[in-house]
């Protein structure tokens, strides 16, 4: 598989990212992920979705650390500094699906606190009801499992179009769109960063086309399987919506009454665009906070 790996000077003096890098191999390729904290801490999973990396939770990871717990936070193959694939149809629904298992395998992550958003909810959704004994809890931001059985936003029709077809494609000017607030030019810097040009971002431009739009999708069936676990999930399941994300809005309520774990959870709805860790950081981290200090406050079970 042709790929490319992004230079690493394209990544000096990053705004609020200090973070050292770890790596490792999935499928042949380098997957990079954060990892901070005490080791010995449950892990918060913080994954991210298009066309991000994780330098979109640069801030909630600080705010996680300082309280004591544990953040990972991967580069999903074809973002960040992880290595990036140069033809669009290397990347399926599945493909990121055995690389996001291989690094779940590889970096044994267990008593889970996954954090999900936009396709990094895809994935991380998945990735829980196939591996049920390692999460302990999920919060989930503008995100959703789609099976192709419930009809797509029309924004989402656009920016599908748009994705496949535009001859420009820029990452960090979509990312400000996403965000109610402004990104500084050395954050505008950052998502663009893992991009040096345009044949970096075939993984970017494939997001959009893999999301399930029809019941006959290949991963339809793999997403109905995951959907029968979480309708059986009673392990703490809570949604951080923001007020303005017109792709993923009402996505909360059809969790919560879906998802037994969500009943009695503090749902929140936040003050932001589609990229809530950009608009609201502190309130989204002090909602996973607030959770995990509720979990390890219950009593163990008899």
């Amino acid at each position: 598989m042709d790929f490319l790996r992004t230079p690493e000077h394209r990544f000096v003096n990053l705004p609020d990212y200090p973070f050292a890098p770890h790596y490792l191999d999935v499928g042949g390729l380098r997957m990079h992920y954060v990892d901070e904290g005490p080791a010995e801490a449950k892990p918060i999973l913080m994954l991210h979705g298009e066309p991000s990396w994780s330098y979109l939770y640069r801030h909630m990871i600080s705010l996680c650390v300082a309280k004591g717990h544990r953040v990972v936070a991967p580069d999903l193959i074809g973002f960040g500094k992880s290595d990036k694939p140069t033809d669009i149809n290397a990347y399926s629904y599945q493909q990121h699906m055995d690389w996001m298992q291989s690094f779940l395998d590889q970096t044994k992550l267990s008593d889970i606190t996954l954090v999900c958003q936009d396709w990094g909810s895809l994935l991380g959704l998945r990735l829980a009801a196939e591996n049920p004994e390692r999460f302990r809890a999920i919060v989930v931001g503008n995100g959703m499992l789609p099976t192709g059985d419930q009809k797509a936003p029309a924004a989402f029709k656009l920016w599908k179009g748009f994705a496949l077809n535009s001859p420009w494609f820029p990452i960090a000017q979509i990312v400000n769109l996403g965000a109610a607030r402004t990104l500084t030019k050395d954050e505008r810097r950052a998502y663009d960063a893992p991009f040096p040009d345009k044949t970096f971002k075939a993984g970017a431009r494939a997001f959009p086309k893999l999301v399930p739009m029809t019941p006959d999708d290949p991963a339809a069936p793999a997403n109905r399987a995951a959907w029968k676990v979480l309708e059986a999930w009673n392990k703490p399941f809570l949604t951080a919506f923001s007020s303005g994300d017109p792709i993923t809005r009402g996505g909360d309520a059809y969790m919560q009454n879906r998802i037994p774990g969500a009943e009695g959870q503090p749902h929140i709805t936040l003050k932001g665009g589609h990229f809530l860790q950009e608009d609201a950081p502190m309130a989204f981290s002090n909602a996973i906070i607030d959770l995990m200090a509720r979990m390890d406050a219950r009593p163990p079970a008899s």
